[in-house]
């Protein structure tokens, strides 16, 4: 697929801005008319208004500015351990080429990416086992098999299908708050219970009294 470099500049420049602006405007919008958005604590259980990857940003900037990463990283926080990542993130891609090289046979593994493989765990925070199973199931099936035994359609269809899901998604969100969320209906399935374990966002760290939680000595 060939697209001129001047049509596909002025496509995204215009996409986002009308991104940015219909973003800043539905956010404004949801704020001002739902009761406690973003507050857990004050929200029911079922609410999809909990707001995760706001909640990862908060913590991060108080991981990051109030309390220093000395004292979470360091040599005074409980997970200087994971400092360790940066040696197997750096040993992670040679692995892969070794493999490569002892089965020189096995062409998947030339496949293996571990960068990408990696920093899709950069999203877990946000997101949910939910999540990345749906993105692997139609991954797998129209990047590998479609692509394999149907490539005139993957060639013609891949590339709008992947805007339609992502189109689909914003709009199907925006339908259901409209239709459900402004009367206050809600559905409980089980796909409200995303981790299945009621202590799972309580501290882990000694002496920390947490309203519904154990404490840990």
């Amino acid at each position: 697929m060939k697209i001129p470099p001047r049509i596909m500049f002025m496509t995204q420049m215009a996409g986002t801005i009308v991104a940015a602006v219909v973003y800043l405007l539905t956010a404004w919008w949801m704020i001002e008319s739902i009761p406690d958005m973003c507050n857990t604590n004050l929200l029911p259980s079922s609410s999809p208004w909990t707001c995760p990857l706001d909640q990862v940003i908060y913590d991060a900037s108080v991981v990051w500015g109030l309390i220093g990463p000395r004292r979470i990283f360091g040599n005074l926080g409980p997970y200087w351990a994971v400092n360790w990542a940066f040696i197997l993130g750096a040993l992670a891609p040679f692995l892969a080429w070794l493999l490569h090289k002892l089965w020189p046979a096995k062409t998947w593994i030339k496949y293996i990416n571990m960068p990408v493989l990696i920093g899709a765990t950069g999203l877990l925070p946000p997101a949910t086992a939910v999540n990345f199973t749906s993105w692997l199931i139609v991954g797998f099936v129209f990047s590998s098999v479609m692509y394999r035994y149907r490539r005139e359609w993957w060639q013609r269809h891949n590339y709008v299908l992947s805007a339609g899901l992502d189109a689909g998604l914003a709009f199907m969100g925006v339908l259901l708050y409209v239709c459900l969320g402004l009367e206050n209906i809600s559905l409980k399935w089980r796909g409200d219970k995303l981790d299945g374990c009621p202590l799972a966002s309580c501290p882990r760290a000694k002496d920390v009294s947490v309203k519904g939680c154990p404490i840990l000595t």
